[in-house]
């Protein structure tokens, strides 16, 4: 058995985990103990809201990665046409090296679609609405035409590629759409 974690934040990705894999409704209090080495009262200690507030802890933690690696760059490179189009690839290059670290489920997609998507509606909608403003400036800095329905194409082709990906069990299948979303003539 894996020594337990000591720390709130050392745990968080090891739920993170367990919910990739499980799900929310497939992640028992058995499945959360066994993916963190901790009992139950050390998981209700670092977690007193129990698992409703280990996911949100969680889909905090993806957004607080997201904000770092993807949002505030495209943020901070939208200011003129080649640096938007270079934070634009560090976007896919980031969410590469994400999906290919292990991270083969985006979490706030599969909350987007299971039962669980109106217990945490506002982290996954605050999520994919963050993606879709910060993209669509960077493709308005660009020049691009029709920003918001190029940066909607572009993260659905994303999100289609982790779920193709994983449905085919092929990670060459999420290399293959998004090599295909950032062929350069569209950017």
């Amino acid at each position: 058995m894996a020594k337990p974690s000591t720390t709130r934040e050392a745990v968080i990705p090891l739920l993170a985990e367990a919910f990739r894999e499980h799900g929310y409704e497939g992640a028992s209090m058995a499945i959360l103990q066994d993916a963190s080495s901790l009992g139950r009262g050390s998981l209700y200690h670092f977690f007193p809201g129990g698992k409703e507030e280990m996911a949100a802890a969680v889909l905090a933690d993806i957004q607080a990665w997201f904000d770092e690696r993807i949002f505030a760059p495209l943020r901070a490179t939208s200011t003129s046409k080649e640096d938007a189009r270079q934070g634009i690839h560090t976007m896919f290059d980031e969410v590469r090296a994400y999906f290919r670290s292990g991270r083969r489920v985006c979490l706030p997609g599969a909350f987007a679609v299971g039962r669980e998507r109106d217990r945490f509606d506002q982290a996954v909608r605050g999520y994919f609405t963050e993606w879709v403003d910060v993209l669509t400036a960077a493709l308005d800095a660009t020049g691009a035409s029709e920003s918001r329905s190029r940066a909607l194409q572009l993260i659905a082709t994303v999100q289609g590629g982790i779920i193709l990906a994983r449905a085919l069990n092929d990670p060459d299948a999420f290399d293959t759409a998004v090599n295909s979303a950032r062929d350069p003539r569209d950017l």
